[in-house]
């Protein structure tokens, strides 16, 4: 088993014996697990008594948010942002009389700034310390979604820039990773947010909540409303960055084509009077002689066609001169 008790302000690494005695205690103390292996569910299963579907669930992480209560016990599963927003942290969190059990796979950067306001002697009034835990841990996990949310605004800003000077293949690719990233926060912010809704609104009643301490829970369920709000409006600016992507892609495309046209239409008559004058008719072989009518036949018509053609090109505005 891999965990850390956390009791009267100090951590210790958890073990069966210790946690075995402080349950049957009454000095409230934390429980932080890193993953469930056997010790751990036979912990809860037998020491803490939660119940075996509650376990099973908190075995198998990609849960959505959720509560259930339960008889003597609460379970929460709540989510918060990884450092680069790829993904998103889980964790399963046990409210029971006098102890708080948290399970979670590997490194949680979140529960850093938990630990340095227990040393602060953090508390929300006079609500028990398991549900000013409770909000502590919650509210650290919740604190991870805005700097994540502030680095895609940031690499939205640069994107579009990117995107107005030179539009590239690698730069779709970066917006689509964006995109996923930001369906997936949203697949977790959304849930979590009607689920502390109803925490926040007396609907879901936690043992030891005050009027004080759903301040502050209500608090929680305003940030959650932002940070929805925040990526719902980042992802339709996302789909407004692709479509400029798409635009300013076809725009060259056109500005390629006018010009090829341009070159094309020029060489159309060209290519018609030297046809013609290639054909050696005998009238034309007979009389059109001489240095002169070359110069005037066989290059003077092609230029003043060349000539003609710009002049009504630049008159229709389509080489940046006036239009008609």
């Amino acid at each position: 088993m891999q965990g850390t008790l956390v009791t009267g302000g100090t951590k210790t690494p958890a073990t069966t014996a210790a946690v075995a005695g402080l349950a049957s205690g009454v000095e409230p103390f934390w429980l932080d697990l890193d993953g469930l292996d056997e010790e751990a569910v036979q912990l809860l299963c037998e020491t803490f008594r939660i119940h075996p579907l509650a376990v099973e669930d908190a075995e198998h992480f990609g849960q959505r948010p959720k509560i259930d209560e339960f008889d003597d016990f609460t379970y929460f599963v709540v989510h918060g942002a990884t450092p680069d927003g790829s993904g998103t942290l889980e964790m399963h969190i046990f409210l029971l009389p006098d102890s708080l059990v948290t399970v979670h796979r590997g490194e949680c950067p979140a529960l850093a700034d938990v630990y340095a306001r227990i040393d602060r002697h953090h508390s929300i009034g006079d609500t028990s310390a398991e549900v000013s835990l409770l909000y502590m841990i919650v509210d650290s996990l919740i604190d991870t979604f805005f700097p994540v949310l502030s680095q895609f605004d940031d690499r939205i800003d640069e994107l579009e820039d990117d995107i107005l000077r030179t539009p590239t293949e690698a730069q779709l690719g970066v917006l689509f990773d964006m995109k996923r990233s930001l369906i997936t926060l949203r697949k977790v912010v959304t849930p979590q947010r009607d689920m502390f809704a109803g925490l926040a609104s007396g609907v879901v009643t936690l043992p030891g909540m005050t009027v004080e301490a759903q301040r502050y829970f209500r608090d929680l369920y305003d940030h959650l409303i932002r940070i929805a709000d925040v990526v719902d409006g980042y992802r339709d600016l996302l789909s407004g960055v692709m479509d400029t992507h798409v635009s300013t892609v076809s725009n060259r495309l056109n500005v390629v084509m006018k010009q090829l046209t341009i070159i094309a239409t020029i060489f159309l008559p060209l290519s018609y009077l030297t046809g013609f004058f290639g054909q050696n008719f005998s009238f034309l072989i007979a009389h059109i002689t001489g240095r002169f009518p070359f110069f005037v036949f066989g290059l003077g018509l092609e230029i003043v066609a060349a000539l003609i053609l710009l002049y009504f090109f630049r008159k229709r505005g389509w080489l940046g001169g006036p239009t008609a």
